[in-house]
């Protein structure tokens, strides 16, 4: 039986942020003060505020960050590691006294909450983060997987994620004073939302969209981006924003893998703009809670759509045929004598893309006929003007890997390691609480997190390179 893979200590974590270069490049973007002015020099180099940042997400909070650097051994590990990376520029090296909270948060309320610096170091996070997904092995152009039967090491998995806001009080919440009895308004979390869950459950706090990869590897992931929504409903239009920015710097990724939020519209912008596949389920016509279909007996009941009628001619003889979607299948439907509609359904054969002049790309999936049919026959999954003007929705309707085909459950299982992120997030958050309060703050506390889950994986793959090369004689 293989054993369970082994654990990752806080210190080779420690070692791993400090080991990236990510936190060294992020922090170019920190403006240096004007000196015109006066004041006195920085005490800490710019770049060990990203470091704070990324060791929130090791220690759990601030607090238990700067206990855990003013320890002497630990402190000292830091320093000597930077020394050793930075030789020549002893601007960059730590002083021999450790760094305090003070000096974090000092630094976090005055230069990274800026939205320009945030907004910059956010865009210089995707590029880097993309680069070392190449440098790993991910999101290569040249890698395995086709349209017909993608790679997992080229897909990218997003989803949704509310974080609970650091103040239990709503908006409009009081609380009484007990020395004085004076009525005042609670602390709340001023950019939280309340916000509806794949699983029909509200949740309240602050939305954000985090967008990954990974390998098969233990400690595989890396995280590519993450946004803020900014109001009620709006995270598919934030994560379609995020996959735009994406899609120049991620050239070999052949699609993304979401939950139904993506709607019909997503999927044209998808496959149309970007050129990507998108994998995920079709909407029911009627499902109901979870509860529900327990108690009551109920089912889930897909929706059937007629997409088009073709005309096929085998042997000499023409056939009328009426293609459906079903679950994001297509198949053919015939009438019954009862009056009940049979659904066939038609396996895929194979899925290929064409470019046009103007850049956008047209989507197409071959299917094989029946028997009684013969051969094959080809179905287009963009929408088109025609579709538009008779009211078909087809990218709502027809799935590139729709969930009966056989690629599909090894392509969609990748989704678990989306609610696996969350949940590893929540772990990092001290009594599964937001570090601090504030969308933007919070962005920048999302951002560390992404630094340190993205060194762990480089740091992980050097040593696996390491391991297998072959010694010296």
């Amino acid at each position: 039986m293989p054993s369970a893979p082994e654990g990752l200590s806080s210190l080779a974590k420690v070692e791993a942020i400090l080991a990236n270069p990510a936190i060294y490049e992020l922090a170019e973007l920190v403006p240096e003060p004007d000196r015109t002015q006066g004041g006195r020099p920085r005490d800490y180099p710019a770049w060990t505020l990203l470091f704070w940042e990324a060791l929130l997400s090791v220690f759990g909070s601030a607090r238990q960050v700067e206990a855990e650097l003013c320890h002497r051994l630990v402190w000292q590990l830091c320093r000597r590691t930077v020394r050793r990376r930075f030789p020549d520029r002893p601007h960059m090296r730590l002083p021999p006294r450790p760094m305090r909270r003070h000096h974090y948060l000092y630094g976090r309320n005055t230069l990274l909450s800026d939205p320009t610096v945030q907004a910059a170091i956010a865009k210089r996070h995707r590029e880097i983060a993309a680069r070392q997904a190449r440098e790993i092995g991910l999101l290569d152009p040249d890698g395995p997987g086709s349209w017909t039967h993608p790679d997992l090491s080229r897909m990218l998995h997003a989803d949704g994620k509310v974080i609970t806001p650091l103040f239990k009080a709503k908006p409009d919440d009081t609380v009484v004073d007990r020395r004085t009895g004076e009525i005042r308004p609670a602390r709340t979390e001023p950019d939280a939302g309340l916000h509806w869950e794949g699983t029909g459950e509200a949740a309240w706090g602050t939305k954000f969209v985090i967008v990954a990869t990974r390998s098969n590897h233990t400690r595989g992931r890396l995280i590519l981006d993450t946004r803020w929504v900014p109001e009620v409903g709006g995270e598919a239009a934030t994560a379609m924003d995020s996959f735009e920015q994406l899609a120049p710097l991620c050239e070999g990724a052949q699609g993304v893998i979401y939950d139904t939020a993506l709607r019909g519209v997503h999927h044209q912008k998808l496959l149309r703009e970007l050129g990507w596949l998108s994998v995920n389920k079709v909407t029911a016509k009627q499902a109901g809670s979870r509860e529900d279909r327990r108690d009551a007996g109920e089912h889930r009941v897909p929706k059937n759509v007629h997409l088009e009628t073709r005309t096929i001619q085998r042997g000499g003889t023409t056939r009328t045929i009426d293609l459906y979607a079903r679950n994001g299948t297509v198949g053919i439907a015939r009438m019954l004598d009862n009056g009940d509609l049979e659904f066939v359904p038609l396996r895929r054969v194979r899925t290929h893309r064409n470019q046009d002049r103007n850049g956008l790309f047209r989507w197409y999936s071959e299917h094989e006929l029946p028997d009684w049919a013969g051969g094959t026959i080809t179905v287009r999954l963009h929408q088109n003007d025609a579709d538009t003007q008779r009211g078909l929705n087809r990218t709502e309707n027809v799935r590139p890997i729709p969930p009966d085909d056989p690629d599909f459950e090894a392509l969609y299982a990748r989704r678990n390691d989306a609610e696996s992120i969350n949940r590893h997030l929540e772990d990092t958050l001290w009594l599964n609480r937001a570090h601090s309060v504030g969308h933007a703050r919070q962005h920048l506390n999302l951002l560390g997190y992404a630094i340190c889950v993205n060194a762990i994986a480089v740091a992980e793959h050097h040593h696996r390179r390491r391991r297998t090369e072959p010694t010296a004689a």
